[in-house]
């Protein structure tokens, strides 16, 4: 199963049935089975699930396809979904140790163009997007 083609193919259809919509993550769930976390920017409901699912009727012929909600602990992945969530905490992890550490989790306090800023602990962190491994919301 080619993730990447069936993303390609998922964002497409999507952007024409379901224009508002942001797929935040297409990941490989097993037994041919693909997972898509799907965003709205007025939330994402029970029917919204459903219908994107029906959008999805042509590709869900090739591979299983669940849909989801981002959840409380929602992925963030463009420099839009950082700003969105300014004053939110957050738990960033980098590919490579920053300040000696690669984990950092506190309140995201900036986000320009090209990096986030996150107060952790005593200290204001300044993260490149382009050093962020994975990174999510957290809990308060």
């Amino acid at each position: 199963m080619n993730t990447t083609k069936i993303h390609a193919e998922i964002e497409a259809k999507l952007a024409e049935t379901q224009p508002a919509l942001e797929v935040l993550a297409v990941e490989g769930a097993g037994s041919g089975t693909v997972r898509v976390v799907i965003d709205h920017p007025d939330g994402v409901t029970l029917d919204l699930c459903a219908a994107v699912s029906g959008d999805l009727e042509l590709v869900r012929e090739k591979v299983g396809i669940e849909v989801s909600s981002p959840g409380r602990e929602r992925p963030l992945t463009r420099p839009e979904h950082y700003q969105r969530f300014l004053g939110r905490r957050a738990k960033v992890r980098t590919a490579e140790p920053l300040e000696g550490q690669s984990n950092f989790t506190g309140e995201l306090v900036g986000a320009s163009s090209d990096e986030i800023t996150i107060s952790a602990g005593d200290a204001l962190v300044a993260i490149p997007y382009s050093a962020i491994k994975r990174s999510n919301l957290i809990e308060e």
